[in-house]
């Protein structure tokens, strides 16, 4: 039964268009559809930044642990040690 929910003819468009015009009136109706496809474009534009956002994020941390490792690897006050002596 669900899956014939997802199927519409153009007979029930054309009934519940109609439909919608007799309750609504001409003037209201463009005005309806221009508002829910505002709402849809920010739906979507809600949905894509939090990835963008994620993404940017992942890309810091990558940059910061590669400085923290690359100031990790410089030893400042200690001499080098020689590896054939140990000293």
């Amino acid at each position: 039964m669900a899956t014939q929910l997802l199927f519409i003819g153009t007979t029930e468009l054309l009934l519940i268009g109609s439909l919608a015009l007799l309750l609504f009136g001409g003037k209201k109706l463009p005005e309806m559809m221009k508002g829910l496809g505002q709402g849809v474009q920010s739906f979507k534009k809600g949905m894509k930044e939090p990835l963008e956002d994620e993404q940017e994020d992942n890309g810091e941390e990558e940059n910061e642990e590669t400085e923290a490792e690359a100031s990790a690897g410089t030893t400042e006050g200690k001499q080098p040690t020689d590896t054939a002596t140990g000293k």
